[in-house]
């Protein structure tokens, strides 16, 4: 792994859903190598849940491994 791999400068998360019907949240971030946001998963905000402070300078791979984390804390709970 590189040193030098982009980290998460600005995130955005969807509205949670307040009805059955409404889409599962989306998170979408920008990292510092680049100007535009781009897709980074969405989730079941049911299950679990994220904040902006806790991706912020995260890699694109530690980001993946906080979801997983997250995700098998709930499965296994």
């Amino acid at each position: 792994m590189s040193k030098f791999e982009p980290k998460i400068i600005k995130v955005h998360i969807s509205p949670v859903p307040t009805h059955w019907l409404d889409p599962i949240p989306e998170i979408s971030v920008k990292f510092d190598n680049q100007n535009k946001y781009e897709y980074l998963y969405n989730y079941y905000p049911d299950e679990i849940s994220f904040t902006t402070e806790e991706l912020l300078g995260l890699t694109r791979k530690q980001a993946i491994q906080l979801y997983h984390k997250k995700d098998v804390a709930y499965i296994q709970s």
